[in-house]
């Protein structure tokens, strides 16, 4: 199976092309002619089709045993070049739509991330000061209870009779 590099690379000559299309080498100097196939050149100018070339061919061999005129096989195959353009083109912006997805999900990410983060800063400082709120009401009772005078319980009444 060919890539598409390697269905554009010229390898035929002009009779071999022909041959492998089914069609006479004078009928593809007229395609050309007529730019329906558009064969590359070598350093000495021979005509050099590709594999694209030999199946375009082969389409304007079966649109023509149909009846349809060379001006109608030539809008065809416009029609099929811009509708292959717009395919690539929506391939494109599928691919664009995915990367936009994926950069939307982790910029939502990122947000949802940084509320938490300041959620979790602002527990934490309410949690600092009501612990330092604790601290300072335990300081304060332990100096009211240490303020208050001692009362001789029992036990001390006794050793001191």
């Amino acid at each position: 199976m060919m890539t598409g590099n390697d269905r554009n690379r010229p390898l035929y000559m002009i009779s071999v092309a022909a041959d492998l299309a089914g069609m006479h080498p004078q009928t593809l100097r007229v395609y050309e002619n007529k730019g329906l196939v558009r064969p590359q050149r070598s350093a000495g100018n021979t005509r050099l089709y590709s594999q694209a070339d030999i199946e375009q061919l082969e389409l304007i061999g079966q649109l023509t045993a149909e009846g349809i005129n060379l001006a109608g096989v030539m809008r065809i195959i416009d029609l099929q070049d811009r509708l292959e353009q717009r395919d690539d083109r929506i391939e494109k912006l599928q691919r664009q739509v995915v990367r936009l997805r994926e950069h939307l999900h982790e910029y939502e990410m990122r947000q949802q991330i940084t509320a938490l983060v300041r959620v979790q800063n602002r527990a934490i400082t309410l949690f600092d000061a009501a612990d330092a709120a604790v601290s300072a009401a335990d300081a304060a009772t332990a100096a009211d209870v240490a303020a208050v005078p001692q009362q001789p319980t029992t036990a001390d009444q006794a050793t001191n009779n």
